[in-house]
């Protein structure tokens, strides 16, 4: 891999004192969004376990469908506990109190069986580098829509945990026990991308960082003995379908957040310093919006990432005279990817140019770094 490098970023001008308002964290906000979403998380998960008890208690035969949809709704929602809630709650912008916030992180991160601990280290760079070829270790531009894609997705859509968990928890076992390269391996299987992220991961915490290493550890048997311990527990006290709905709830029927998520990048611009060009933004309703944590907003996101998400909206229309024009819903936003898609299977080199304002805008500037650092 390449040296790291520095890239000066295109900004939208912003008034410095909308910006300081737009940064203010919130305990109030942050708990607004986290405590619905765990109640979320117990509700769902209530409505599956009974549905499991249905099934041994009625001969209805409704009952066996019942518990897969039940199931299916559990993992649909709470598919975003893992990396959106986990992502956000990395960079700290939340909360106002930082103990809070990093206690939050924790919790959403032992749900989710989140590495918080690497992911942290990983974003920073993926916001410095974003989608610069060889750099960029959590995004390569193209990305494809190919067999393994589809089939991935389609995976998705069963509610049964152990079709898509296989290779999960191996992964996690090897690299939480120090094994960084096993750890970072692809999720769909390709080999090229599987090495380049092994490579990627071991950049970003190589051995030398030994105070990393040592919390990556820590935080690998905690998750892992915590949920063998739970896993006991359900067991113990005949209670063993919570393994299915408590320590794989985020693990399958994520078909939802891909939707939401993979739009993020895909289609348009590597290696260009301008946010608008390799980050896209759309809008939607407030049930995906609440689940996604308001990163449809993502141009915005990446642009000014010291921004709390739930500020996000009031930022996009801060800036909005600078920024190209933005679909609205998943349908409209998909609509626009799947042609693109399309075209750089024909040809390769194609990428997507939103349309810009003829407005100019700064590099980053000095007022908004030192508002960003005193943030940090």
């Amino acid at each position: 891999m390449n040296e790291q490098i520095k890239i000066n970023w295109y900004r939208s001008k912003i008034d410095k004192e909308i910006m300081r308002e737009l940064m203010k964290p919130s305990d109030f906000r942050g708990l607004c969004q986290t405590v619905p979403q765990l109640a979320l998380f117990a509700a769902t998960g209530t409505l599956a376990y009974l549905a499991f008890r249905n099934v041994h208690t009625t001969n209805w035969p409704w009952s066996v469908p019942l518990l897969l949809a039940a199931l299916f709704v559990h993992g649909t929602f709470n598919g975003f506990l893992g990396l959106v809630a986990v992502h956000e709650l990395c960079h700290k912008t939340p909360f106002r109190t930082k103990a809070l916030n990093e206690f939050v992180l924790k919790v959403f991160s032992f749900i989710s069986w989140s590495d918080y601990v690497g992911f942290r280290i990983s974003h920073v760079k993926h916001h410095q580098v974003t989608v610069h070829k060889d750099h960029d270790g959590e995004v390569v531009l193209p990305q494809t829509l190919d067999w393994q894609s589809v089939k991935f997705f389609l995976a998705q859509l069963v509610p049964f945990p152990f079709l898509n968990v296989p290779n999960a928890p191996l992964r996690f076992f090897k690299g939480f026990f120090g094994h960084m390269r096993a750890w970072a391996g692809a999720a769909r299987g390709d080999i090229k991308d599987a090495t380049f992220k092994a490579e990627w991961i071991t950049k970003v915490m190589p051995e030398s960082n030994v105070a990393a290493r040592r919390e990556h550890r820590r935080w690998a048997r905690i998750v892992l003995f915590g949920h063998l311990a739970l896993a006991i527990l359900f067991i113990a006290t005949g209670h063993w379908f919570l393994i299915f709905i408590f320590t794989f709830g985020c693990f399958y029927s994520g078909w939802l957040v891909l939707l939401c998520g993979i739009p993020q990048h895909i289609g348009l611009s590597p290696n260009v310093p301008d946010f608008r060009l390799c980050c896209r933004t759309y809008t939607c309703n407030w049930l995906p919006a609440f689940l996604y944590w308001n990163m449809q907003y993502h141009v915005e996101h990446h642009m000014f990432p010291a921004v709390p998400f739930f500020n996000l909206p009031k930022l996009r229309q801060a800036i909005a005279y600078d920024l190209p024009p933005a679909p609205h819903g998943l349908w409209a936003t998909w609509k626009e990817i799947i042609p693109i898609l399309k075209k750089q299977k024909e040809d390769p080199n194609y990428v997507f140019v939103p349309k810009l304002p003829g407005v100019s805008g700064d590099r980053i500037s000095d007022e908004i770094i030192e508002l960003e650092a005193a943030a940090a």
